[in-house]
């Protein structure tokens, strides 16, 4: 008689042991893999919001360390006179003036600055909110520059001496979620090269500084 030989082979209970080993490994690789793909898109936006920071704080510290006086403030926006640098009058010219704006929702930073070719003049009473486009009797251009996209409750502060245009001292507050918490920032300046020998007594800009 004949012996009949079996392949050897894997009982039923050594595969069901088998694929429970495989599941576990391939969900500890994918979980794995989940996290390190979050850490890594979580750094890039915190690189990325952080980039902005610097480049807003950057601009405007350096805006507000040159500039000659803070025109206008509000709790939305806040305008200074950059520099006497177009015409070279004493005079605050339409192209001189910046805006830093923050939205009525402070949800970004912005400058807002009009054609630096304008010489009209303006006085100081007459600068007020950009929303009410005052600035379209002397201006036909405005040109917008975002420095921060991404923020939220932006508020600006002056310092102690005076409303505008006696103010030398500027900060700007803004949060910036990082990682799913909001962070808060502080960007401060104070005018170098303020202007307050071309004011009078009240407080209005002379014709010049003799």
């Amino acid at each position: 008689m004949k012996r009949i030989r079996y392949k050897s082979g894997f009982t039923l209970i050594e595969l069901l042991v088998a694929l429970v080993i495989t599941g576990i490994i391939v969900s500890a690789v994918a979980t794995l893999a989940f996290a390190m793909n979050s850490a890594g898109l979580a750094t890039d936006d915190m690189g990325r919001k952080q980039a902005q920071v610097r480049f807003a704080t950057a601009r405007i510290s350096d805006l507000i360390r040159q500039c000659r006086l803070v025109c206008y403030a509000s709790a939305d926006e806040i305008a200074v006179w950059r520099a006497d640098d177009k015409f070279n009058d004493g005079k605050i010219n339409i192209g001189e003036l910046v805006y830093i704006e923050a939205g009525t929702a402070h949800d970004y930073l912005r400058l807002c600055e009009f054609d630096p070719s304008s010489s009209t003049e303006i006085s100081l009473g007459s600068i007020g909110p950009l929303s009410t486009n005052w600035w379209s009797a002397y201006s036909s251009t405005i040109d917008y520059t975002l420095l921060m996209p991404e923020c939220s409750n932006v508020m600006f502060y002056l310092d102690d001496t005076g409303s505008p245009p006696k103010s030398r001292l500027v900060s700007i507050t803004c949060d910036v979620v990082e990682n799913g918490a909001p962070r808060q920032y502080q960007m401060s300046a104070m005018l170098r090269g303020w202007a307050g020998n071309l004011l009078d007594a009240a407080g209005n800009i002379v014709s010049d500084d003799d």
